[in-house]
């Protein structure tokens, strides 16, 4: 995990595989690179497989920390702890644990996996007097099992399986619970693992295995209990005798043996259907299932398993002359008694869980509605708009909690039963793709750098801020007045974000899609922050700012209330903020924005923007040439640069008179332009997805994409560069993963990360990344011995609520009566000046009685005469 500046064969996989040299691209001498092959990059620098909160990377002999955030929340299901006040999530290669009184993060688990966490399961406890005692199992794409301590947090034990685990679950942990006085048996775990060694592109390949493992001697039972295309989402039922899983168009259930047992001797039947199966559920008491397909149709079969699971022979032979008109609904004469069907969503099924008393049963699906079924009479009623694709449904061992996870990276709590959300446990919103036709940049983020906030657009038409060190949402933007239905055809959109340097003022553009040719509609809205941070409240409308064509970008000038905004018709548009406009020698108080210049060049479409550090400069491409106006006047001052491409993205390299633009198309490049000199100053032929400079130093940041046909490990496809703006070799280089739709920003430090060294006095400004899953990493490019040791998160972290059981819970704790050990001093009471503030407060067993009190009362609320001597 070194890395050298001297040359080795990494220099060529790693970088001149991208930095494509030419006649005018100078030769590149060896920047600091990795000292092995690509599959030694540091995990830190590898999204998802990241390992801590504060990892360090080895550079040389120094270590440089960084900061993980806006990990994914809804990747596999949530598990509630055993009492209930937790909730456990998978949170990339950690499980964080909320509390689900405040919905705040309490502590997390990490340090034992080193990749993504697909399942918790909860070991239950046998007595209340084991309520402390609080054990998980969790299962990881890492290939291994750990066994976890979350009251502590502790790592206790891991197995290793050496394959991806996809799911897991434990039938028998009722069986063994821990604190149990009894002699425990083996403990086993079914897992869905995924087998490497088949090449996915093999017809008909089964990839998918489902293994068990003793997690008691921490080795595997001999045999498959089954083969799949894929990995599946393993199902146990709640007495731990079913296990099941969704195979293509049938559902394959086994009978569990509770002892120990060979796979051989394991029965399993098949229940067909005529659509691909993606959800099911076991009764919590009956012989029943419900799956759910693609179409959206849920069945119920009941009475399974009676023929091959009973030990009857008898019972066995009159079940075999049974005739599908004496298994009303059941197919391919299935060992079931019956089944019926139930119809309510339009699309797919996401999940089904039966109530814990099994008298109900919870679906949903993409329309983003919790359908209740009454299972005795298949009546329903509704939890609707909950804004969002559904995910999972999780009971709690608490009947009045419940929880829904939803597919925009929110978890809502639920007090059942009228499932109104209490709590709700919000991540970073994920990336969504833009409509067919979309002609503009996918310009999903944008950030505020003073306040260290990262800006998302949403798929229901927000802007969601985001605290980058804190890893948690502050506050939505609703730029749309519409309610979002996730089944409806996309009509309406937001396109673009941008946040003015000081955060007081943001942009939004949002495209209405017109329908057979007519209605659409671009709109431009300006926001005015308010009193409190990533609070905005609308300014100013403007209905097609640029006729009917899409805007390119939008930028605001800093220091000054002044936006520019270019299209792809061919013009851009400067607009500045009107506060007091005196009408008929009265003064209106009137706010609002306003079109002050309009400019163009040649027709070419406009496609970017950016003002320079001092607001002084305003740049726009023109296509393949940068244009450089004064915004106030809005006189073209000069022209830079002839590229083979259109320019998708400028920005001023902080105080410096350096201009960087990226060019897209079949000719992709990095330009480095001085504004002085009006020429070109260094460049390189390379796929670029995202820009940023610093506003400190004359350094800028790019993230570059890497082509298949690049001898690079394809997990690891982009690389940072880091430059200087006069010098073409870069200062530094990271592998990334998840490089196509990420984004790069220099953020300033935050003041709590009181172990960065300060340059000239001040901090140096962080490096943010932000993959296309909307994962990121803070890191201090600039100086490679500074650790962030300390975050802003910890104030944010909600402590747990400490609970009190047994004498404590009626009496309180004891004191200790060890004279000893605690010596009370004598205290010296002193009378108050204001007694009948103070007179009655304390516990009732602890005041005087009340004749003494009353006096004293009553002498409190006379007015006290002056003596002679105090006159």
């Amino acid at each position: 995990m070194t890395y050298t500046s001297e040359a080795s064969s990494v220099h060529d996989v790693a970088v001149r595989s991208f930095l494509r040299c030419g006649d005018c691209y100078p030769q590149l001498p060896p920047p600091l690179l990795l000292s092995s092959a690509a599959s030694s990059v540091p995990a830190a620098f590898s999204f998802p497989t990241v390992n801590h909160r504060h990892r360090n990377l080895r550079v040389g002999s120094t270590f440089v920390t960084m900061i993980p955030g806006g990990q994914s929340l809804v990747s596999s299901p949530p598990v509630f702890s055993h009492d209930g006040k937790k909730l456990l999530v998978c949170t990339g290669c950690t499980i964080s644990i909320f509390s689900t009184s405040t919905g705040m993060k309490i502590t997390e688990l990490e340090g034992g996996h080193t990749d993504r966490v697909t399942s918790v399961v909860v070991v239950p406890v046998a007595a209340p007097s084991s309520k402390f005692i609080s054990y998980c199992w969790t299962s990881s794409i890492d290939g291994t099992i750990c066994y976890w301590d979350f009251s502590v947090p502790e790592l206790i034990k891991k197995v290793k399986v050496q394959l991806p685990i996809h799911s897991m679950v434990i039938p028998n942990i009722s069986c063994t619970p821990i604190g149990s006085s009894e002699k425990t048996s083996n403990l086993y775990a079914f897992i869905s693992v995924e087998d490497l060694t088949i090449s996915a592109d093999e017809n008909k390949a089964f990839r998918g295995q489902i293994q068990i493992y003793n997690l008691t001697k921490s080795q595997r039972v001999r045999g498959l209990l089954a083969e799949t295309r894929k990995p599946q989402l393993l199902s146990v039922s709640k007495n731990g005798e079913f296990l099941g899983v969704t195979n293509k168009r049938k559902l394959d259930i086994w009978k569990i043996p509770s002892n120990d047992f060979r796979i051989d001797e394991i029965k399993k039947i098949k229940l067909h259907h005529t659509k691909k199966l993606t959800a099911f559920a076991f009764h919590p008491k009956l012989r029943m299932v419900a799956g759910g397909d693609v179409t959206g149709r849920i069945l119920i079969w009941i009475g399974f398993g009676r023929r091959k699971f009973s030990g009857d022979s008898q019972a066995t032979d009159k079940k075999m002359n049974l005739t599908d008109e004496e298994k009303p609904g059941v197919r391919n004469n299935d060992d079931a008694d019956s089944c019926s069907t139930w119809h309510w969503h339009p699309s797919e099924i996401k999940f089904l869980s039966f109530s814990s008393d099994g008298a109900y049963l919870y679906s949903g699906g993409k329309e983003g509605v919790i359908v209740v079924w009454q299972v005795d009479t298949g009546k329903k009623k509704f939890k609707p708009r909950l804004g969002s694709p559904l995910l999972y449904f999780t009971e709690s061992p608490d009947p009045s909690l419940s929880c829904v996870t939803c597919a925009d990276n929110h978890i809502h709590l639920l007090k059942m039963p009228t499932m109104e959300i209490t709590k709700s446990i919000a991540g970073i919103k994920l990336p969504f793709s833009y409509p067919v036709g979309h002609k503009g940049l996918c310009t999903q983020v944008a950030y505020d750098e003073t306040a260290g906030l990262i800006a998302v657009l949403t798929e229901d038409y927000c802007v969601q801020f985001f605290s980058l060190f804190d890893n948690h949402e502050v506050s939505q933007v609703q730029v749309c007045k519409r309610n979002f239905q996730p089944v409806d055809d996309v009509t309406l959109y937001v396109a673009l974000v941008s946040v003015s340097l000081d955060g007081s003022l943001m942009g939004t553009v949002d495209v209405k899609i017109p329908e057979d040719g007519l209605g659409g509609l671009v709109s431009l809205k300006f926001w005015m922050r308010g009193s409190r941070i990533a609070e905005y409240s609308l300014s100013t409308v403007v209905y097609e700012p640029h006729s009917d064509a899409e805007i390119s970008s939008l930028a605001f000038r800093p220091g000054h209330c002044m936006a520019t905004t270019s299209s792809f018709g061919g013009d851009f548009k400067v607009w500045i903020h009107n506060s007091d406009i005196k009408l008929n020698d009265q003064l209106h108080q009137r706010t609002g924005w306003r079109c002050q210049s309009v400019g163009s060049y040649k027709g070419r479409p406009m496609t970017a923007a950016a003002f320079s550090a001092d607001g002084s400069v305003l740049a726009i491409a023109a296509e393949c040439v940068v244009t450089l106006w004064d915004p106030d006047s809005n006189v073209l001052v000069a022209v830079i640069g002839d590229t083979h491409s259109p320019i998708t993205s400028l920005s001023f390299i902080g105080n410096s008179e350096y201009l960087a633009s990226l060019t897209g198309g079949s000719t992709p490049q990095l330009a480095v332009l001085s504004t002085s000199k009006l020429r070109l100053s260094w460049s390189y032929k390379l796929v670029a997805e995202a820009l940023s400079s610093s506003r400190d130093t004359s350094q800028f940041a790019v993230l570059v994409l890497l082509n298949s046909q690049d001898e690079v490990d394809v997990k690891e496809n982009g690389v940072i560069l880091l430059f200087d703006v006069e010098d073409p070799v870069p200062v530094a280089t990271w592998m990334v993963k998840k490089a196509k739709g990420g984004s790069l920003a220099f953020v300033p430090a935050n003041p709590s990360f009181d172990e960065i060294k300060a340059i000239d006095g001040e901090k140096p400004s962080l490096l943010v990344y932000v993959n296309g899953d909307h994962e990121y990493i803070i890191f201090d490019p600039h100086n490679m011995d500074n650790r962030i040791g300390k975050s802003s998160q910890t104030n944010q972290i909600a402590l747990e609520e400490t609970g009190m059981f047994g004498y404590a819970s009626i009496y309180g704790d004891l004191s200790n009566l060890n004279p000893k050990q605690d010596q009370v001093p004598e205290i010296t009471f002193a009378p108050s000046e204001r007694p009948w503030e103070t007179i009655f407060n304390g516990s009732s067993h602890v005041l005087p009685p009340l004749t003494k009190l009353c006096s004293t009362f009553l002498a409190s609320l006379i007015e006290k005469k002056p003596s002679m001597n105090e006159r």
